[in-house]
């Protein structure tokens, strides 16, 4: 089916004569071959965002229609890959065309020349299903690329085969009454399109990010949500760079929508630089990468999204939990702004589109832990973090606002706590978990019974602290009590003794649910073994100079497998509190 433009406003191109085009549809536009998606159709004429710079293009150029949704190609091949935004990988362009992305370049996603070796899991005479694991094949050093029977099919393995293939190659045939399906490596899937899952189950254990501000007291589940909002300079993206590095995940999908190409660099630059925690090999080995800086096509930050989310979503349903990324969902929103702009849609908000609620809620709502398609019944999860940028730091504004309604924990960085250099800048006052709940019975069993009285009792002083502040502002500190300045010093030893955490720091950069169980756990019974102190006659100044105090301090710096440290540092706070009760107290 061929049509012709009419108008062209920048990337969104109108053409007539396009009677049989579906929404969605991907077309070519010109003979310049432009990638573009209709996204709009009135009569014969249909609206398409095109994916690449317009400029040149004029009435009259041809439009030729696939017939055929917006799709990621899913194969072995994703992992340690860069995309763009419609799944180009940016290392294979810049091969062929150079540093900067020819228009009308026409690439695979997944290189078809490349071969795998391919281990069946099943037999001839074996019946299958949708989502059952006909083999494997080792992507990398560390992920096991499980090869599925797509959705729609089923029956009986009729050939299975065992060798080096290409994600093309066919590597078994499923046999169903008359009806032979040959089965490749690889896979389409539309991006716009939730992959489909059995049953999705409440999210009943933490992702563990090793950062102690999120683990402790406000922690995400694995298959939750969650949204950073923050203004510029509050460390946003540091704090998703930590998450994509130490999150408790087996698979990282990193999304840079629309943000500045120097901040990808760093990505592209550190991740392989990064070694796995659990494995010591480059991070990269788990990760896929998509980058659609602010430099690059405004329409195809909005499909980077969705290219994301199903990548991420692949990999669920071979039954890994996934950690996905979003850099910044701002930068999608104001994509989805310009074009409803251009579509000359009633505008909502502050010039957003009215459904811009619904297409966040379609987003998030894609995260969760479920039960995979296939006979084994397999669990996966897929936990989405997405960073929100609003202007001026306003959280009142659209995207944090529709963002909030839908995810389930908030980290809302502070712009005073970055300014007096207090990283990660997360506000403890503001920020919340609507996980907390569901996530307390684990923690209580796999950590400490103590762990939920601790946190709440930590959470407590640091709220003290607020308000004592608030009197501090206005009369000064003499009006305060012995037992509420040990408060204060209390709580000032949480802040900069536990909440502060360095991510450039190699030891303190990532910290155990069990060491930070045991930071905490020092820093109250310090605290507690104080009010002993002081109400049987210690001086406040003797317990704030005590040397053990250092050690606490200090105690950020103790490896991971030497936590039998602790137990000194505890020794040390009942025998100095009880020496300077024994000695001066009345």
């Amino acid at each position: 089916m061929e049509g012709r433009i009419v108008k062209v406003s920048g990337p969104l191109v109108i053409a007539e004569s396009m009677e049989n085009a579906k929404m969605y549809d991907v077309v070519r536009v010109s003979d310049k071959r432009l990638i573009g998606e209709i996204i709009e159709i009135h009569g014969d004429r249909a609206s398409i965002q095109v994916y690449e710079e317009t400029s040149g293009l004029g009435p009259g150029e041809p439009v030729y229609s696939t017939n055929e949704p917006l799709s990621v190609e899913l194969a072995p091949g994703l992992i340690e890959s860069m995309f763009d935004g419609i799944q180009r990988p940016l290392d294979v362009i810049r091969s062929e065309v150079g540093d900067n992305i020819t228009r009308g370049v026409e690439v695979n996603s997944i290189d078809r020349k490349r071969k795998w070796m391919f281990k069946p899991t099943v037999k001839k005479g074996d019946k299958v299903i949708a989502g059952d694991i006909i083999g494997t094949v080792k992507e990398t050093s560390i992920i096991e690329h499980r090869i599925m029977i797509p959705i729609g099919v089923e029956g009986v393995i009729d050939d299975i085969k065992e060798g080096e293939f290409t994600v093309t190659d066919i590597v078994a045939t499923v046999k169903n009454g008359s009806e032979v399906k040959e089965i490749q490596m690889l896979q389409k899937w539309p991006v716009r399109r939730g992959r489909p899952y059995v049953e999705k189950l409440a999210p009943d254990s933490p992702m563990g990010t090793g950062q102690r501000i999120i683990d402790t007291f406000f922690p995400v589940a694995k298959g939750g949500t969650a949204c950073i909002p923050g203004p510029f300079g509050s460390g946003k993206t540091v704090v998703q760079h930590q998450l994509a590095k130490w999150a408790d995940a087996e698979i990282v999908v990193y999304i840079g929508c629309g943000e500045r190409g120097n901040e990808m660099t760093d990505v592209l630059m550190e991740f392989p630089e990064l070694k796995d925690p659990k494995s010591g090999e480059p991070l990269m080995k788990r990760t896929v990468l998509i980058a659609n800086t602010s430099d690059m096509p405004v329409a195809a930050r909005e499909a980077s999204i969705y290219t994301g989310i199903t990548i991420a979503e692949y990999f669920r349903d071979m039954g890994y939990s996934v950690a996905l990324m979003a850099d910044s969902t701002s930068r999608w929103a104001e994509a989805l702004r310009e074009m409803s702009g251009r579509l000359e849609e009633m505008p909502g908000e502050e010039g957003y589109p009215a459904y811009l609620g619904s297409k966040l809620a379609e987003f998030y709502e894609r995260a969760g832990k479920v039960i995979c398609y296939g006979s084994d019944k397999r669990e996966g999860a897929l936990t989405a973090v997405g960073a929100v940028s609003p202007p001026g730091g306003d959280l009142s504004e659209p995207v944090t606002q529709g963002t909030l309604r839908i995810v389930k924990v908030f980290w809302g960085l502070d712009a005073d706590l970055a300014y007096k250099r207090h990283f990660p800048a997360i506000n403890w006052l503001q920020s919340y978990s609507l996980y907390e709940d569901s996530l307390g019975e684990w923690l209580s069993n796999e950590v400490s019974p103590e762990w939920n009285g601790l946190v709440a009792e930590a959470m407590k002083l640091l709220q003290e602290e607020a308000e004592l502040q608030e009197i501090v502002r206005l009369v000064g500190i003499d009006a305060l009590s012995v037992r509420d300045r040990w408060t204060l010093e209390s709580a000032k030893s949480i802040r900069e003794d536990y909440l502060h955490q360095n991510a450039f720091h190699d030891i303190d950069t990532y910290t155990s649910v069990n060491k930070q169980y045991r930071m905490l756990k020092a820093i109250m019974m310090f605290h507690s073994e104080g009010i002993k102190a002081l109400d049987a006659g210690a001086f406040l100044s003797e317990i704030t100079n005590l040397p053990v105090k250092e050690s606490i301090a200090r105690a950020k710096l103790i490896l991971e497998n030497n936590l039998d440290a602790f137990d000194s540092i505890e020794k040390d706070i009942k025998h100095q509190m009880s020496s300077i009760v024994s000695n001066g107290g009345v």
